[in-house]
């Protein structure tokens, strides 16, 4: 998930790596816990209005994000899924952290036991729940059905929010039901044997974990920094992912030089963009815009994905496919439109 990140987002375009960094003047705005609230708070509030540097964010995740479904398919082609996650995150971890030192000095990746611990336990949930489950998933399942089943994400929060106490509003809910039927046309494919059904299964349990860390994080005690918050998610998400990995045996038999070209290239791509770039700016979302805002993505990403997949890949759209998109991606806008009119 690109994520669904990392995998992303991503995450979210820019030149080059450092431009997460640049993109918004870390200096001028940092957060904190208690000012990421309101992105939850419940509609009826008043009418939001929203700045050039949220839109940038969005767009980055919009577009990168729906590519990196791509790019993670190329990479297991001739990678073992979790080591490539945890070499893909863990990598693009240090460089962001890295990049911050070198303009802001050590000071900006200072932080609390307890915020340490929030932002280690949201990259488990978004990195190695949410997007190692993805990877994993791809291996059998299209990129441009994986980015689909992930559409149901927006979903997921609003459930999540009810169960918190909140009242999301009727259309929301109706956006909710919309969506998991969606769900049920998309899990056509597994259960005709089109696709391995332990597959579609895989990615429906990442949406639900990329859910629940997406939610935890604007109530948890973060790190100031959204960038720090986003190295330190990354470098804790990386190393699970690695340690899973070498938990199911992946580094038997790898042969590093039996990995193709096109793999590495996907790789890092994945890195730079999909993580160290996407990721961020999601990271960044998360701290600065309403969670029902930041989840659009899901409806965005699943587009770029399937055309991807189709153009590139020569991936087939089959009728449960189409057909399970669109009642999912109706479900997402009605909820996003209900949120906004709140």
């Amino acid at each position: 998930m690109t994520s669904p990140a990392a995998e992303p987002a991503a995450d979210p375009t820019a030149s080059d790596a450092a431009a997460p960094v640049d993109a918004v003047p870390v200096d001028a705005v940092e957060p904190t816990a208690s000012a990421a609230a309101p992105a939850a708070a419940p509609p009826g509030t008043g009418r939001r209005r929203f700045g050039a540097a949220i839109w940038a964010a969005l767009g980055i995740v919009y577009v990168v994000w729906g590519s990196t479904y791509l790019g993670i398919r190329v990479v297991v082609e001739t990678m073992p899924p979790f080591l490539s996650a945890g070499v893909r995150f863990v990598v693009a971890g240090l460089l962001l952290a890295l990049l911050l030192v070198c303009r802001y000095g050590l000071g900006v990746l200072r932080v609390s036991r307890a915020q340490l611990a929030s932002a280690a336990l949201v990259g488990l949930l978004l990195l190695l729940g949410g997007n190692g489950l993805v990877v994993l998933a791809e291996t059998t399942v299209p990129s441009g059905l994986a980015a689909l089943l992930i559409a149901v994400v927006p979903a997921w929060v609003v459930l999540l929010r009810t169960v918190s106490g909140e009242r999301p509003g009727r259309g929301a809910y109706l956006g909710v039901l919309l969506g998991l039927a969606g769900l049920a046309v998309l899990t056509l494919p597994g259960i005709s044997g089109e696709v391995r059904i332990w597959g579609v299964l895989t990615v429906m349990a990442a949406t639900l974990m990329w859910s629940v860390g997406s939610f935890a994080s604007s109530r948890l005690p973060m790190p100031k920094n959204p960038f720090a918050t986003s190295a330190y998610e990354m470098v804790a998400g990386g190393l699970a992912c690695a340690l899973v990995g070498l938990a199911r045996g992946e580094q038997h038999g790898l042969d590093l030089g039996a990995v193709s070209a096109r793999s590495w290239t996907a790789l890092g791509y994945l890195i730079v963009f999909g993580s160290l770039i996407a990721f961020s700016a999601y990271a960044w979302l998360l701290h600065h815009a309403p969670l029902s805002l930041t989840a659009t993505y899901a409806y965005v990403n699943p587009v770029v994905a399937v055309a991807l997949g189709a153009l590139i890949l020569g991936e087939a759209v089959s009728w449960p496919i189409a057909l399970g998109g669109a009642i999912v991606v109706g479900g997402v806008c009605l909820i996003v439109s209900t949120e906004r009119r709140g």
